[in-house]
């Protein structure tokens, strides 16, 4: 499966007063790293708000194995795990710089309206993203 990474720096903001991060913050490193893949399969998340989709979280599992600390920066792999008609379960793995896995996690994801949060196939407002996801679901 196709995998794509994206870098970010901890910021001191992001940590506890141990100097470690908090571990709500790894959520917004796998935003990160889910807005690098689809930019990296060539598409923009606000390009389906502005044709009124959103994509909420549906569920969202996380396994913390070693702590992050301000300073370092870490590098976020997402990938597609599977991709359905309505929802897509996206898998990150975020590293320390020497590649020590510091977490491991998934989100499943569901296309609705923006207005009326009804379910929507991604392949009928968006064949080609669709398309895309389900090639990198398989490679």
């Amino acid at each position: 499966m196709y995998c794509s990474e994206a870098k970010v720096e901890v910021r001191y903001g992001e940590t506890d007063q141990m100097g470690v991060v908090y571990h709500a913050n790894y959520i917004i490193y796998m935003e990160v790293g889910r807005v690098q893949l689809m930019k990296d399969l060539g598409f923009v998340y606000a390009d389906l708000e502005d044709i009124g989709y959103v994509s909420p979280v549906m569920d969202l599992q996380v396994s913390y194995k070693a702590a992050l600390r301000y300073g370092q920066t870490v590098t976020v792999r997402t990938w597609i795990e599977k991709h359905e008609r309505v929802r897509t379960t996206y898998g990150y793995e975020i590293l320390h710089e020497d590649g020590t896995v510091a977490a491991t996690a998934t989100s499943v994801h569901a296309l609705v309206t923006k207005d009326g949060l009804r379910p929507v196939a991604l392949r009928k407002v968006a064949p080609e993203w669709d398309a895309a996801y389900v090639k990198a679901a398989k490679q």
